[in-house]
């Protein structure tokens, strides 16, 4: 459960800002979608390694 103290005088948006930043640090959303459905370990490792390598060439493309 997220605390978000209000301190007084303070705007109901800034404090909502907070509040999603807490949100998005925590990683709840990323966790659910990902429970949806069941991924096959060697299918979850495939995508990490498809990635490291899609991530590594955009780095090299900037060192260029």
């Amino acid at each position: 459960m997220l605390i978000i103290p209000v301190k007084e005088g303070e705007a109901i948006d800034r404090a909502l800002k907070r509040f999603k930043r807490k949100f998005d640090r925590t990683g709840a959303m990323k966790q659910l979608r990902s429970r949806k459905q069941f991924n096959k370990p060697s299918i979850v490792k495939r995508k990490q390694n498809q990635k490291a390598i899609y991530v590594q060439g955009l780095r090299d493309q900037d060192n260029y």
